[in-house]
């Protein structure tokens, strides 16, 4: 039997609705699966200003460190989290996270908030629930996380909540050093980065109209960074085209493509349609940018964001990017400039997407590179000679990246790869710590959260001889 859900239009008495909230997000995540930020939207309708952005916090937080969690849990609660009611292990997972790594509300007010959760999620439980909390603030933070170590891969997927696999991956990719560095750096809040539309403004004229102050990145004249908290899908502004929120990392890869006006451009698997908008703006509305997405609700919605942006040159098509352009209706070697940005494992968005690593998985990563190599194998024949395409994704894995472009190059000798980081040095990316050289001097370029500060991107450019 399925224990009740507590939402929003079943508030739990007396306890802060940021938690309440939170707390429903929380099981939405592992009791069903759901997406956090869709489980969020859904629940926090009814939450405004602070209490949303509260709600957020929480929730993310505690999504975002359940390995961390679960290991002080197993240690305090003297048995593993998987034994628990899932209501009462998600109390504790709520709770836990703001006793320990918030410190905003005294102890005692998490404490009772969580025990009043846990009674009202599960059956039975909650003096259980109320030991640990209370366990957990006599010990207090420092002692219960100053302890763990990431010396080893698997210690530091404990300390910074990542999946033991994950940890490994980046310990042989990037180093120890990287590794650790990024796994701390996916737990914090990641940035938020608008592009200005330049079919309607440009960066300057957007940071005076903007109720937030700004600052800019001397690479992406149109990129604009807030410095402090922005309801994006509130702002007038937003509404009238005038940006888009995007990561700096994105805004790079149209700019890597680098189109003029009058080029014919397609943009495979296209949706939601940041990177095809910034294709339109860069050739300033000139020329054509086909627009291909598989999902008919995703392409509707793309060409609406179209719309909103005032990007008239852009074409939506329906069609499996996979099997262009048999489904697309192209033709061969009709385009000046394509971009291959597949769907990825993502794991360059961990700090924006809090359940994400909990989602992934090394079959996953296969059976995607799988795919995106059918993707670009398709794109190929639709570039004129002398023509440009971007490979892009926003994943931190060899896989997906610069040994998928590796096969893509022997398979296709008509195909060079471009010195792209001469252009942008400070991404270029380092030889594998493992020995594997296929980023060293090639030209290939990688964006890390925890030193660039935005989403981990790899770009490839390449051109048809």
């Amino acid at each position: 039997m399925m224990a009740r859900m507590p939402s929003q239009s079943q508030p739990v008495t007396a306890v802060a609705p940021a938690r309440v909230c939170a707390y429903a997000v929380v099981r939405r995540v592992f009791e069903r699966g759901a997406y956090a930020d869709q489980a969020l939207h859904a629940e926090a309708r009814s939450l405004q200003g602070r209490d949303r952005a509260l709600a957020m916090r929480l929730a993310y937080g505690a999504v975002q460190r359940k390995g961390t969690i679960d290991h002080l849990i197993e240690r305090l609660a003297e048995r593993p989290p998987e034994r628990l009611d899932p209501p009462l292990l998600a109390a504790l997972r709520l709770g836990l996270y703001e006793l320990l790594y918030l410190r905003g509300s005294p102890d005692y007010a998490v404490v009772g908030d969580t025990v009043e959760l846990a009674k009202a999620g599960g059956r039975a439980g909650h003096g259980l629930v109320n030991a640990v909390m209370r366990r957990a603030a006599r010990e207090g933070a420092q002692a219960l996380l100053g302890g763990l170590s990431d010396e080893t891969p698997e210690r530091a997927a404990v300390k910074h909540s990542h999946p033991e696999w994950l940890a490994r991956l980046w310990w042989e990719v990037l180093g120890a050093e990287q590794a650790r560095a990024l796994m701390a750096c996916d737990n914090e809040p990641s940035e938020l980065a608008l592009r200005a539309n330049t079919l309607v403004t440009d960066a300057g004229e957007l940071a005076q109209q903007l109720p937030v102050p700004t600052h800019g990145d001397p690479d992406i004249p149109e990129a604009l960074v807030t410095d402090e908290p922005f309801d994006v899908h509130a702002s007038a502004l937003w509404q009238q085209g005038a940006f888009l929120p995007q990561s700096r990392a994105a805004m790079l890869v149209a700019r890597a493509l680098a189109p003029a006006p009058g080029e014919r451009v397609l943009d495979l698997c296209a949706a939601p349609g940041g990177k095809s908008t910034h294709l339109a703006a860069l050739m300033r509305g000139s020329g054509e940018v086909v627009a291909v997405e598989r999902n008919p609700r995703r392409a509707g919605a793309l060409a609406r964001t179209a719309q909103r942006l005032r990007a008239d040159n852009i074409r939506v098509e329906i069609g499996d990017a996979a099997r262009w352009p048999v489904s697309g209706g192209g033709q061969g070697g009709e385009f000046d400039r394509i971009l291959v940005d597949p769907p990825c494992s993502g794991l360059g968005t961990l700090q924006a997407r809090a359940d994400l690593r909990w989602r992934a998985s090394p079959e996953t990563i296969s059976e995607m590179a799988d795919e995106q190599a059918r993707i670009l194998a398709a794109a190929a024949p639709a570039l004129r000679p002398g023509g440009v395409l971007v490979y892009s994704t926003c994943t931190i894995s060899p896989t997906e990246n610069e040994r998928l472009i590796e096969g893509f190059l022997d398979s296709h000798r008509d195909f060079i790869l471009d010195d792209l980081a001469g252009e942008l040095p400070a991404y270029r990316m380092a030889p594998s710590a493992a020995g594997d050289r296929a980023g060293a001097g090639s030209g290939l370029v990688l964006t890390l959260p925890h030193r660039d500060r935005t989403a981990g991107f790899f770009v490839a450019r390449l051109r048809r001889s």
